[in-house]
């Protein structure tokens, strides 16, 4: 027996079992049972519908089916100019973001996203809000920050070259888009303070909580030895 949460079968739950014949457009009832199928997780917020645990976001027809940034485009049905505008609140996948600073895993993602068709695609268009969390570069202090993330590409829906993205089976995966997104959006220098003095470079104690920190004048290492000698106590 084949896993619901698989894909292929999400999709046939959804057609041949959710919809009732000749519509495309779940039903508030219709629409909780799509979000069991897919199995997906998370707090959804999606004009008519809402949802929480199992997943189920719906925007007049349009629904994610299988996991949190994977959404279905048939609704659209290909027709130039039609387009389904809606806001999510996803959790943040694992690793988003740079080594030294990042969104969290599981965090909340605030996500508003417009999907439009087009000759020769779908054009995803939308803004990703985060919050992340991370070190100063100089004095390796906690910093966190919230940004805004802004996206837009375009999905093909056949002959995508190398360095393109395509609908596979009018699937639409969101998730390289927003973390590209996020990596651009992020400093890959983060900093508690922009004139933030970092550490003493002898003891490692933060300059910024002693301006006066100071290890007296430094000496010239060729006198070290007559130093030594001065500071020996008398015999």
């Amino acid at each position: 027996m084949q896993d619901r949460s698989d894909p292929v079968v999400t999709r046939l739950l959804v057609h041949s079992l959710i919809l009732p014949a000749g519509s495309d457009t779940p039903t508030r009832d219709e629409g909780t049972a799509i979000g069991m199928a897919a199995g997906g997780r998370g707090t959804i917020d999606a004009g008519p519908f809402v949802g929480r645990g199992s997943f189920g976001a719906f925007d007049e027809g349009l629904y994610v089916i299988s996991g949190p940034f994977v959404f279905d485009t048939q609704v659209l049905r290909r027709q130039v100019g039609t387009e389904k505008s809606f806001e999510l609140v996803l959790e943040a996948p694992a690793d988003l973001g740079l080594p030294v600073f990042g969104v969290p895993e599981g965090s909340p993602i605030d996500l508003e996203l417009r999907l439009e068709a087009l000759m020769e695609g779908v054009l995803a268009t939308g803004t990703a809000s985060v919050h992340a969390v991370g070190e100063c570069v100089r004095c390796l202090r906690d910093v966190e920050e919230d940004f805004d993330c802004d996206f837009q590409e375009l999905y093909l829906y056949e002959d995508a070259g190398e360095d393109e993205l395509a609908l596979e089976d009018d699937l639409l995966d969101l998730e390289p888009v927003l973390r590209d997104a996020v990596v651009l959006a992020l400093p890959h220098n983060p900093l508690c303070d922009p004139e933030c003095p970092g550490l003493c470079p002898d003891c490692g104690a933060r300059l910024a909580d002693d301006p006066d920190h100071t290890h007296g004048d430094a000496i010239d290492p060729r006198w070290s030895t007559l130093t030594q000698l001065t500071e020996r106590p008398e015999e």
